[in-house]
Formats: structure tokens, sequence, C-alpha cells
């Protein structure tokens, strides 16, 4: 406990119960702790009119939050800074996330803004302000070792966020501290709600990082315009409607695919954004809806791992899916091949594949290009675009 007096630790405070025990806990053990605010998005600004359900309220979402996170450090005793990441959010985050969805990709903006905001530019004000390490109230675990970190799945498993952390540096993870890895949410709640604390009972947030709740289409028609095409029957070339553009569609989607007049369910297989047209198929046990093997890149390890031999792990290829059985190894310095011969459905380019030894992340990356008995679905949908004509 001594050796924690001298250590000072920067909490990202959000405003919600997370963060708010995670603060509550590292003073208990004895830190010198403060608190920070990080305003990372503004509506006016940045044209977020179209599916805000914010813009008529008193107050937004964003500043009651900041609010909350006032009371709570005025409860805890504990100093808290506002910072604005506004820029960096739309320079690193923002601009990332429109550019993969532009190009047909569906990217996942909690990942970016861990990467560059949470434990980045965070980073850099913990920095310049002396501050030791950082904390968050995140769900998941660190181990330190002399050479390097480790990423540990938090203790509860319903809650775990490691996935969401695959892309921050070893560097960053070096000087983390997660004090909810080794408790669960319930614990969490009734610590708030023995300390009296405003967000004790507060919702968890939801949606896009930083910015909210927002029906998600109308949202990206603020950046991306709607170009309506044809919906195609993979299988009969059959044209059953017209989409709003396929930039706003993602594989496996089964909803608003407004085509009920053919019998289904119907599912999202594919997509071409150059002719605008959506490729569906029938039935959730249909064979396009399953890749074995994908490609990913922009890969990040905290462990050093040999992968110049095959490595059989597991992964999850989005959050809250079940750990899965692959096979992974380098194809070269930047890119891995991922195989999983039992298929797996709705395998998604843009978003991350995350790789676990039973509780230990190994890291992640992007998955660029999905195949099926080694041929790309690119080139699978080519192939039967070229057969139809």
């Amino acid at each position: 406990m001594w050796y924690n007096h001298c250590m000072k630790i920067l909490v990202g405070l959000s405003g919600g119960v997370d963060s708010a025990v995670a603060a509550y806990l590292l003073k208990e053990q004895g830190y010198q702790v403060e608190c920070a605010f990080m305003r990372n998005w503004d509506s006016l600004t940045n044209n977020d009119i179209l599916g805000n359900p914010t813009l008529d309220e008193a107050i937004c979402t964003q500043e009651q939050d900041y609010n909350d996170a006032v009371e709570v450090a005025k409860r805890l005793d504990l100093p808290l800074h506002r910072i604005d990441f506004i820029q960096e959010y739309w320079d690193d985050v923002f601009t990332t996330f429109l550019k993969e969805y532009a190009s047909g990709r569906t990217p996942n903006p909690d990942i970016l803004c861990n990467k560059y905001i949470k434990f980045d530019a965070f980073f850099k004000f913990a920095d310049e302000h002396g501050f030791d390490k950082v904390a968050t109230g995140h769900y998941a675990r660190v181990v330190h070792y002399d050479d390097h970190s480790e990423m540990i799945k938090a203790k509860d498993s319903s809650k775990d966020q490691s996935y969401f952390l695959c892309q921050i540096s070893q560097d960053a993870l070096r000087r983390t501290l997660f004090p909810l890895g080794e408790i669960e949410k319930k614990e969490v709640r009734e610590i708030a709600l023995k300390l009296d604390l405003n967000v004790a009972k507060k919702k968890d947030s939801t949606g896009i990082c930083f910015i909210g709740e927002r029906n998600f289409r109308q949202f990206l028609r603020n950046y991306l315009p709607a170009k309506s095409g044809k919906i195609v029957d993979i299988d009969t070339k059959q044209v059953l409607g017209d989409h709003i553009g396929v930039l706003y569609y993602t594989l496996g989607q089964r909803k608003g695919l407004d085509i009920s007049a053919h019998e289904g369910p119907w599912f999202v297989v594919g997509k071409d954004v150059y002719t605008n047209e959506l490729f569906v198929a029938r039935g959730e046990d249909h064979p396009w809806l399953k890749s074995d093997a994908c490609r990913v890149n922009q890969l990040n390890w905290f462990n050093p791992i040999d992968l110049s031999k095959p490595l059989v792990c597991h992964a999850k290829f989005r959050y809250r899916q079940k750990d899965q059985d692959v096979v992974i190894q380098m194809i070269n310095d930047q890119e891995l091949w991922v195989s999983y011969p039992q298929g797996i459905p709705a395998v998604t380019p843009g978003q991350e594949a995350v790789f676990y030894l039973n509780d230990v992340c190994l890291g992640g990356g992007v998955i660029d290009e999905i195949y099926r008995d080694n041929k790309s679905l690119s080139s699978i949908l080519a192939e039967v675009k070229n057969a139809s004509l």
C-alpha cells in the first residue's frame, strides 16, 4: 500500500457506474487518483443531425454524462479534468469509420476509439500532466511481466471487453490498470449503491463510442449519400426489391431488407459497391452465409508468439460471439491466415478478429477478406455475376 501512495493515476471518468467504481477502488488502494472526462463529439460541429434523437433535448447526452461525472468526482473527493478530443476523434476514428463504410466494409468504432483516443490521446494527456498510469472502467485484466504485459479476459465473462481492447499498444497496456477485472458487474452496482453514487442505477451506455444511440442508417446519411439499387437473390438472380444503399448493410443482416413479399427468411451474403447490388440468400443455413477462412491484417499482438507454424487457438469475429476454434499462421509480416473448416456464419470484412489461448488475449487484426473453399468472397461473387450474363 505504501508504494501505491507514490503512484499518480489518471482515471477516465465517463459519467457511468463502471468508471466511477474503478476510481473509488483505486483511491481505496491508496493511489493518488485524479479523474478526467473526455469530450470527443460535437453534434452541431460534426453535422450530426439525421438520426440524432437528442437534438430537441434540453441537455445533450454527453453533457449529462459530464454532469454525472462531476457529481461522482465530488462524492469521491477527487479532482476532475475535462479534456477535448473532438478533432482527434474526427481525424483518427470517425474518418477511418467513414472510409471503411464507403468501401463496403463494416468497421468497429469502439475498437478504433480505444486505439486512438482512450489509449493514445488520453495517454499523451496523462504524460504531459505527470501521471504514472492510466485506469479505465473496462472489464479486462492485465498481468505485467519484465518484457511485456498480457491481456486476460475479465472474471465476469458476460462483461469481458478484451475484444474491444485488442488494438491498444503494448506500451499503453503496460501502463494501464483495470480495477474491475477481478469483480462482477453485480458487485460494481452494489458498491455504487453503498456509496450512494448518483450513477448507481444509471443504464449502461450503448451505441457508437462517444456518440451514443443513433438511428444508424439516418446517421450515416449525414456523411455518406444514399444510393438505391437492386436486391438480388444469389441463387436465382431474381431481383427481389430495392435497397437504400449497399453501404448501409452488413453480411449476415436479416432485418431491414423490406423484401417480405418473398418467402424468407433472407440474409445479406454479399454486396458490390461498384454496381451497387446487394445479394441475399434464403435460409439461415444457406452455404453462402458461411466462410471457412479469412485473411487478417492491421495486426496487433500483446504476446511474443511464433506464428511461422500453424497455431491452434480460439477467435472471436464479433463481440458476444462464443470462442471459435481456429488455426492461425502468418502469410507474411503484415497478414495472417485464419482457417476454420467447420464454417462460421457472418464473418465480415472490416470487423475485428481477436485471438485467445484460454483466457489470454493474444491480440487481433482487421478482417480484410473472407474465403470459402480457398476462393475469396469477392471472386465467388464475380463468378456468379459472370455466369448470369
